[in-house]
């Protein structure tokens, strides 16, 4: 039977399109969203090599309805999902006081609120009810830095989200679970190496049920 659709939130030249790579080469149907559709074009134009159909669809991940309807069209013209990764982030330098409340809004609305908004879209469409929902954690959800405070508190919400996902659907066949990169991606170590790091991804959604977690720390 031919793999499923594999929904990548958050595409761009690091970990996201290594993630794409690597779903792709294991057999999967790739939809790739993020806000730039040139890019996530000429993403897909280097991947179709593997033989696997490769899409991309604009998305704007702060907006709940834009993400549902890219997420809709994807899995109308690619097939039922069986995967999806959420990889989308704000990274921006901020302290606990002070700032712009719009600022930490959209950061919240992206580090959060899009991860339940992908989850609730997603789940229904599963093929046969079963799959992985992953989602890409960071460090900062263990270890808060005061100067990346709105991205510390939007890793530390996701991680209690992706607990609590995991613990409603335990039984059901669903894999909800977070990946914890507690360093920096495409740094020079090769724990942190994209390619290295897109593989564990796709080692957690091929994993028997009985070994599933909330999480997968990578530090």
């Amino acid at each position: 039977m031919a793999s499923g659709t594999a929904l990548i939130v958050g595409v761009g030249p690091g970990l996201g399109l290594a993630l794409s790579r690597t779903f792709a080469k294991a057999g999967h149907p790739v939809a790739m969203l993020a806000r730039d559709k040139a890019k996530l074009d000429t993403y897909a134009a280097e991947l179709a090599s593997y033989g696997q159909e490769v899409r991309g669809y604009a998305a704007d991940v702060a907006d709940a309805d834009n993400l549902r309807a890219a997420l809709h069209s994807a899995v109308t013209e690619l097939g039922a999902p069986e995967v999806l990764v959420y990889n989308a982030g704000v990274v921006r330098h901020d302290a606990p006081l002070g700032g712009d409340d719009n600022d930490w809004a959209d950061a919240t609305a992206v580090n959060v609120l899009g991860a339940r908004v992908a989850a609730d879209a997603v789940l229904p469409a599963l093929r046969d009810g079963r799959g992985s929902l992953l989602f890409t954690g960071g460090g900062l959800a263990l270890f808060p830095s005061p100067e990346y405070a709105s991205l510390s508190v939007g890793k530390a919400a996701l991680r209690a989200y992706v607990q609590a996902l995991h613990a409603q659907l335990a039984g059901t066949g669903v894999h909800a679970t977070s990946v914890t990169i507690a360093g920096l991606i495409g740094a020079g170590e090769e724990r942190f190496d994209p390619e290295v790091l897109a593989q564990a991804y796709l080692e957690l959604h091929q994993q028997p049920e009985i070994e599933w977690q909330h999480e997968l720390l990578r530090d």
